[in-house]
């Protein structure tokens, strides 16, 4: 598959997924007007899947500056990744079947955004914020 199909794939995804996920859309208008996050770093180390890219969005939508790594380098869908990965004010830095090194390196450029905010499940990001 290339960059291009890859790309078309995780946004296909996410569209369904955003069209499945009225509330957080509520939120999205909202937070586009009303911009409580603005100017600030949020990092976050989820499972980079289609439902969660919308949140990623959602966030980012209100001007926040959002860095994203898996929690899980077995749930990381690469064509939802990548789609992320070319949105405005977000960066990606989830793959799937990364190696231990990866997985915390990729951590780790998360925290280089010095994130006000941490959503984490799992728990590495903040234990390596903590550490």
């Amino acid at each position: 598959m290339t960059e291009k199909e890859l790309i078309e794939s995780g946004n296909m995804k996410m569209e369904w997924a955003r069209n499945h996920m009225p509330v957080l859309a509520i939120i999205r208008e909202k937070f586009e007007e009303e911009k409580p996050l603005k100017g600030l770093k949020v990092g976050m180390a989820l499972h980079v899947e289609a439902k969660t890219a919308v949140l990623v969005e959602t966030l980012a939508a209100d001007s926040a500056q959002v860095a994203i790594s898996g929690c899980n380098p077995l749930s990381t869908q690469d064509d939802v990744a990548a789609a992320l990965d070319t949105r405005k004010n977000i960066s990606c830095f989830a793959r799937y079947g990364c190696c231990t090194s990866e997985y915390y390196e990729a951590i780790d450029k998360v925290l280089d955004i010095e994130p006000d905010i941490t959503i984490d499940d799992g728990a590495d990001l903040i234990f390596k914020l903590h550490t």
